[in-house]
C-alpha cells in the first residue's frame, strides 16, 4: 500500500473530508491518506479540531510538515480555500523530491506562481494543480470556439478558477479582461482577440456550471456539468503518483492563473479593460 500525506491549512474542509474515501475506493486501497499535518484548527464555529478530524479518518496527525513528507510516499497540499498559504505550504514537499498534487486556486497571482514552480523545479519534484472542472466529460471535444457564456456558483474570489479554466481549455489564453458588476459576483469579459470573447457569470449557489459555445463554423452548443469531475480529478492524481509524470505543462497553470489575476484585477476596477499579463 502506498501512504498519502496532506498538508493543510485546517484539515476540517470539503476536499479533505473526501478525498481520502474517492481515493481508496478508485485504487482498491492501494493507495491510503494515512498522514496529515493541519496549520491551524478550525475557524468555523461548527469545524472540528485536527485532532478530532484526523481520529474521524483513522489518518496519523503528525506535529510537522517534515514528518508527513517523511513517512509519505505522496504529497497533497490543499487549503482550497487559502491559496494564500500556499506557497508556505508547498515550500517544504516541494523541495522534496515526491509527487505532490497542490489543490486549486494553485496560487494567489503570477509571481507566487512563478516562485512555487520555480521551487519545484529546482528539486526536480513533479507537481501539478488544477480545478475539478478540467476533468469534466462536458467540456471535451469541442471545436473551436469563438464565443462562450460561461455560468457558475460562488463568488468570484474562490470559484473563479473553476470557469476560468474551462475557458483557457476551449478558446485559450485571453488578452484583456473588463468587469461590471460588484467584485463578489461580477460580470466578467475576457477578450481574445479578432471578435473572439468569453463571458464570465456568478449566479450564487444554486446554480450549475453550465455554457453556451459558438463554434467557429456557426454552430451553436450548450452543456451543463452533470459529469463527476471530481472522479476525473481523483483519476488524474492516481495516475500521476503512479507515473511521476505531470498531465499537462506548468505553462498552463500559469496561463489560467494570468486569467484569474487580471479576472480579479478586473473586478476591483470595473469598467476598465485589464491586460492578461
Amino acid at each position: 500500500m502506498k501512504k498519502i500525506g496532506f498538508i493543510d491549512y485546517f484539515l476540517d474542509e470539503w476536499h479533505a473530508n473526501h478525498l481520502p474515501g474517492w481515493i481508496e475506493s478508485a485504487t482498491n486501497g492501494q493507495m491510503k491518506v494515512c498522514y496529515a499535518w493541519g496549520e491551524i484548527d478550525s475557524p468555523r464555529e461548527d469545524g472540528r479540531t485536527n485532532q478530532a478530524w484526523a481520529a474521524e479518518y483513522g489518518v496519523t496527525l503528525c506535529g510537522s510538515i517534515q514528518e508527513v513528507i517523511a513517512q509519505s510516499d505522496y504529497l497533497m497540499v490543499l487549503s482550497p480555500d487559502n491559496p494564500e498559504r500556499h506557497e508556505d505550504l508547498c515550500r517544504l514537499p516541494l523541495a522534496s523530491g515526491k509527487p505532490v498534487y497542490v489543490d486549486k486556486t494553485f496560487a494567489v497571482g503570477l509571481e507566487d506562481a512563478v516562485r512555487i514552480i520555480d521551487n519545484a523545479a529546482a528539486h526536480h519534484t513533479p507537481f501539478f494543480s488544477c480545478s475539478a472542472l478540467r476533468y469534466a466529460d462536458e467540456i471535451k471535444g469541442h471545436g473551436p470556439v469563438e464565443l462562450m457564456e460561461s455560468r457558475g456558483p460562488g463568488m468570484a474570489g474562490t470559484y473563479l478558477i473553476h470557469q476560468a479554466e474551462p475557458i483557457f481549455l476551449l478558446m485559450g489564453k485571453a488578452g484583456r479582461v473588463l468587469a461590471i458588476g460588484d467584485a463578489d459576483k461580477p460580470t466578467l469579459v475576457y477578450d481574445f482577440g479578432g471578435g473572439r470573447r468569453a463571458i464570465v457569470n456568478f449566479y450564487g449557489w444554486d446554480t450549475d456550471f453550465s455554457a453556451r459555445l459558438r463554434l467557429a463554423d456557426g454552430t451553436v452548443k450548450a452543456y451543463t456539468v452533470e459529469s463527476d469531475f471530481f472522479a476525473g480529478l481523483t483519476e488524474a492524481i492516481i495516475a500521476f503518483f503512479k507515473t511521476g509524470e505531470v498531465p499537462f505543462h506548468h505553462s498552463q497553470t500559469l496561463s489560467v492563473m494570468a486569467m484569474l489575476q487580471a479576472g480579479h484585477q478586473a473586478a476591483a476596477h470595473p469598467g476598465t479593460w485589464i491586460t492578461v499579463a
